[in-house]
């Protein structure tokens, strides 16, 4: 035999009750959880991630776990390493930085030491960000040297 169970405040006060105390317990809750990005299609590897490709929503599942992008500002001009689907957070292991140089295009290598100043044209051997060390030939004298990639372009050389 089936029954249901009386609530000790009367059938008719329960359910205003237990309505108020989901709702205001869960709006601060809602609130805290934020914000987070997702692709409004899908953005392949390789591809550069443009303001149009991407939306803030506001996250409603209090098990979402683990590091995701909460603002468009965090993935905007970067490049997707793998695939991200529409509506699924994106984590920032799956971004890099968009490249400042790439393999085999031409660029200008420059070696300062003091007031001297010495530039010369260079291919590099690897695609690379900004900052990172990358070895590069020297197009005039074929030597590879190693540079650290500038903001503007350009291969600041080492000295050995």
């Amino acid at each position: 035999m089936r029954f249901r169970r009386k609530n000790a405040f009367g059938a008719g006060l329960a359910a205003p009750i237990l309505a108020a105390l989901l709702v205001g317990a869960g709006t601060p809750a809602l609130a805290q959880m934020g914000t987070a990005v997702v692709p409004i299609r899908t953005i392949y590897p390789g591809e550069e991630i443009g303001r149009g490709s991407v939306e803030e929503v506001d996250v409603t599942n209090p098990n979402l776990s683990g590091e995701y992008a909460r603002e468009s500002r965090e993935v905007v001009g970067m490049v997707a390493k793998r695939t991200l689907l529409p509506g699924r957070t994106i984590p920032p292991s799956a971004l890099r930085e968009a490249f400042a140089v790439t393999r085999g295009s031409s660029v200008r290598l420059v070696f300062t030491i003091g007031n001297l100043n010495i530039s010369a044209s260079g291919t590099p051997l690897e695609n690379a960000a900004i900052g990172d060390v990358i070895r590069v030939r020297n197009i005039d004298s074929g030597v590879t040297v190693s540079g650290t990639v500038m903001a503007d372009g350009t291969i600041q050389v080492m000295a050995k």
